[in-house]
Order: structure tokens, then C-alpha cells, then sequence
């Protein structure tokens, strides 16, 4: 297939764990200039009206380079795959166009979903406690906020990425959630 006939879709969130559409092919990369933050609220997937739970965006972050995977969908079924995303991503996240390194040095031009700070659903940077504190009450019809953090932080070590944000929000949280059920047990 000529690369023409492909479109790539960065994950940096839940879509490296479960991207729930149909893809040719796969594979670890990266993009650079920004960084993966918990600053998103999310009363769609991992909190509720009142209640909203945290999940990641990007931040433009000159020197920064933000691992993930990259999917390559094939056109034809691309506007079913993106309808997919958009309702996925509808709360408050928008398409952009980056440039997408994969493991190989290959660059592709792809599309990423970001949540800008205009968004009436961001909450932007309150301190890592804070943060923690309210991933840890959270939860919504995907599950708890936790278990969002969990598998984030378990994805990015089977890739042997480092993102040091994730994983002090995951300790923070882990430490809260612990703390909460030994109080209870």
C-alpha cells in the first residue's frame, strides 16, 4: 500500500491500551515538542458532572518528546475509524496534524486528539497533590480514574518510556488509594 492510502493516528492516552478501531499496522513512536499532563477533566469516561476525573492531553513543551504508539489506518475505512475517535474524544479534544517519529526513524505525518486549554472541560495544572487527590475520588462509566492512571503507567513501562509526571501522579495515587483501603479494612 503507498503511504497515500494511510492515515497514522498518534496515541498517547487509553488508545495505547485499547485504540478500539481497525488498524493495518502499529507500532511504538513519538512526537516532539510536547508532554503528556494530566489536566483534562473527564466527566465522560472517568468522572461526572461535579465530580470530574483527571486524564491526559499534551502541553507544548519546546524540548520535550512524548512516547506513545502509532496506528496506520487504512483510508477506506478511515472516516468510520475517526467517527470512532471523535465520539471517543468528544469532551473537549480537537485533531492535529504532527509529525510522528516511530521506533524506526520513519517520520509520518499522523493526527493526534489534544485538549486545548480553551476547552470548557480543562483544568489545567493544580499542583501533582491536588491532582492526585482527585484522580483517587474519582470514577465514571469507563471506571475509576485510577485504574485510567494504572494502565497508563503500566503501558508506558512495557514501552520502557519514561514520563516522569505519569508516573509521580501514579505513586501519589497509589499511596492515597492504599492509604483509603487500609483505613476501611
Amino acid at each position: 500500500m503507498r503511504n497515500s492510502d494511510t492515515v497514522w493516528v498518534f496515541g498517547y492516552g487509553s488508545l495505547m491500551w485499547r485504540p478500539d478501531f481497525k488498524y493495518l499496522n502499529f507500532g511504538q513512536a513519538s512526537i516532539n515538542g510536547w508532554s503528556r499532563r494530566f489536566w483534562q477533566g473527564s466527566t465522560d469516561h472517568r468522572g461526572v458532572p461535579g465530580a470530574p476525573g483527571r486524564v491526559v492531553t499534551l502541553v507544548e513543551t519546546p524540548d520535550a518528546c512524548c512516547g506513545g504508539m502509532a496506528y496506520e489506518i487504512d483510508r477506506k475505512v478511515a472516516v468510520e475509524a475517526f467517527g470512532e475517535l471523535d465520539r471517543r474524544e468528544i469532551q473537549g479534544y480537537q485533531r492535529q496534524t504532527v509529525q510522528i517519529q516511530m521506533s524506526n526513524r520513519a517520520i509520518n505525518d499522523g493526527v493526534v486528539y489534544i485538549a486545548m486549554e480553551n476547552n470548557p472541560h480543562y483544568l489545567g495544572d493544580c499542583g501533582l497533590p491536588d491532582i492526585a487527590v482527585q484522580i483517587a475520588q474519582a470514577a465514571g462509566p469507563s471506571g475509576s480514574n485510577w485504574d485510567y492512571v494504572r494502565r497508563l503507567g503500566e503501558a508506558l513501562r512495557d514501552l520502557d518510556i519514561v514520563d516522569k509526571h505519569v508516573f509521580e501522579v501514579e505513586v501519589q495515587v497509589a499511596r492515597l488509594v492504599r492509604g483509603r483501603y487500609s483505613e476501611h479494612h
